[in-house]
């Protein structure tokens, strides 16, 4: 079993007015060979990828990742939202977030809520994005097809079959993106990670292996 190296911290963003948590796991020897930013959906938080062990799995992956607790959310209560729910995002938030935590050329996972995050950053920032992995997005329809077929991006695609409404919706939006692949979680749900960690985590493993 490879060592790993868990820390949490908070990172100042000049745009949320207080401070914004976040966990990290890295190799505990050697360098990281790629940087994953996690995100996640209005009901959950960056511990949920510390109790489904994504945190642990990235990085005996030899990666660094980074799960944040979104503004309002979580252990980043005191930092301001900057949009209301169901509303597009700055891009310049996540922007912030990748340039204070050191995180260049990264993979952006982005469940459910943080879509409205995750989406204006991968449009207008396309160069920081080094593979996007969507799990039914919000906000998803706030783009055209032609924006989508625009973004070069490696991007895994994943939802639950039980998820029919956002998975769906987020589906065939998402399916215009020029450079995507697909992976349809069976029996799982909305938050279909939670549902089956197992296949979520060999999923994901599989798609940064041929980054």
């Amino acid at each position: 079993m490879s060592a790993v190296k868990m820390t949490e911290g908070s990172v100042q963003l000049e745009c949320c007015k207080a401070p914004l948590f976040y966990r990290q796991s890295e190799p505990a020897s050697g360098e990281a060979k790629m940087s994953v930013l996690l995100l996640h959906g209005i009901r959950f938080t960056s511990e949920n990828w510390l109790s489904i062990g994504t945190l642990d799995t990235l990085a005996k992956a030899g990666c660094r990742a980074v799960a944040i607790d979104l503004p309002g959310l979580g252990r980043s209560k005191a930092a301001k939202a900057l949009a209301p729910i169901g509303e597009l995002n700055p891009a310049g938030f996540l922007k912030e977030v990748c340039e204070q935590l050191n995180l260049s050329s990264v993979v952006l996972i982005s469940p459910s809520l943080s879509g409205s995050y995750s989406l204006p950053f991968l449009f207008q920032h396309q160069a920081l994005v080094r593979a996007y992995i969507p799990v039914a997005p919000i906000c998803s329809d706030k783009f055209t097809a032609e924006q989508y077929q625009s973004v070069k991006v490696p991007t895994l695609i994943v939802y639950g079959d039980q998820d029919t409404e956002l998975g769906e919706l987020s589906l065939s939006n998402l399916r215009n993106l020029a450079n995507h692949s697909v992976v349809v979680m069976k029996g799982a749900g909305h938050p279909c990670y939670l549902d089956d960690p197992d296949t979520w985590h060999k999923a994901l493993t599989d798609f940064l292996n041929t980054l």
